[in-house]
């Protein structure tokens, strides 16, 4: 059977610290990864005529589909959206929760809704074994996807565009605006607005989050906050050392957060903060803005691998997995460079 291939090319370092330990097809942006928007556009075609190789950082639409699923396939990249660097994946969150909810609910029916739940425009999607009472769900300005399992706790105050994953959480009275997604088994709480969670994170507590992409089995605090805009109003830049250059991010920029890496209770995050991977966030004031992956603290000082490792393993259990050796030789890797 031919395969499509999803490849990373010199565009990956763009999406620093997440390509560290991910393929960029593997970044969600809407409900989906990359990789997933693929799999649902392709699983009811036919096999491919010939092998084909994409960039990783392409998001499939219909006219692409089109011209590779034919006899003689050349990819048409037209009309096909092409995430270029961190900020992408904030702009596109709001299209791409739409584009992915007609994708998951087309020819479905939801689940029934609650009647103790307070309810604005119709493009709410219940998934299987998902429970919402006495929530505010409000779809006027996109959709609102609940996934299987997925608990919202009574009090929640959602805007849509909004998704969130299998068996997530959103605790009680939080607040959460558009455009926000959320992977599977991740935990919201508290006040968030335009933010992006890979899966298997907590923001669980009160505390700001805005404008901020985090990763995958990331922990923030009580009462953490992220400041999203300059006192001054000015330009938000965010550093990458991979190109050991400022990426403008116009004036509203949070912060973007590594796999594995956590913050104590109520840490301050500075405007457009990046954040490597299997860093343990403490300190007092405002973080720096860079903060290179298996920081310890705030000041500079390495988190211990061996330890690291530890704690990782720790949170993975949380959420019922557990670290593959894979997975600890890429770390290993990614510690000796410490970027």
């Amino acid at each position: 059977m031919n395969a499509l291939s999803l490849v990373d090319g010199p565009f990956a370092d763009d999406f620093f610290p997440f390509s560290l330990t991910r393929s960029v097809a593997d970044i969600r942006c809407g409900i989906l990864t990359i990789r997933e928007k693929w799999n649902y556009r392709l699983k009811n075609l036919s096999p491919l005529s010939a092998d084909l190789s994409i960039p990783a950082n392409i998001i499939p639409d219909e006219g692409l589909i089109r011209s590779i699923t034919g006899l003689n396939p050349q990819p048409v990249y037209d009309g096909a959206t092409r995430l270029l660097d961190l900020m992408d994946i904030l702009r596109h969150n709001a299209s791409e929760i739409k584009n992915d909810f007609k994708l998951i609910t087309e020819g479905r029916k939801s689940n029934p809704i609650s009647s103790t739940n307070r309810i604005t425009g119709t493009d709410i999607f219940l998934e299987q074994g998902a429970v919402v009472e006495h929530c505010y769900l409000n779809a006027s300005e996109g959709p609102v996807y609940i996934g299987k399992d997925a608990l919202l706790m009574e009090g929640s105050l959602i805007r849509g565009p909004f998704a969130i994953g299998e068996k997530s959480v959103v605790k009680m009275g939080a607040r959460i605006y558009g455009a926000t997604s959320a992977g599977p088994q991740c935990v919201l709480g508290g006040e968030i607005k335009n933010c992006i969670f890979f899966g298997y994170s907590n923001k669980a507590h009160d505390g700001y989050l805005g404008d901020s992409v985090i990763g995958d089995y990331c922990n923030l605090g009580a009462g953490t906050s992220n400041s999203n805009l300059k006192n001054s109003g000015g330009e938000v830049s965010l550093w990458n050392p991979l190109k050991n250059s400022f990426l403008k991010a116009g004036l509203k920029c949070g912060m973007f957060m590594g796999d594995y890496s956590r913050s104590a209770i109520n840490t301050s995050f500075n405007t457009g903060t990046v954040v490597g991977t299997s860093c343990h966030v403490f300190g007092n004031g405002l973080t720096p803005a860079y903060l290179p992956s298996f920081s310890w603290g705030i000041d500079g000082s390495v988190y211990a691998f061996e330890k690291a490792v530890k704690h990782i393993n720790k949170w993975k259990s949380l959420k019922g997995q557990q670290l593959s050796p894979g997975e600890k030789t890429q770390l290993k890797y990614i510690f000796e460079k410490k970027k």
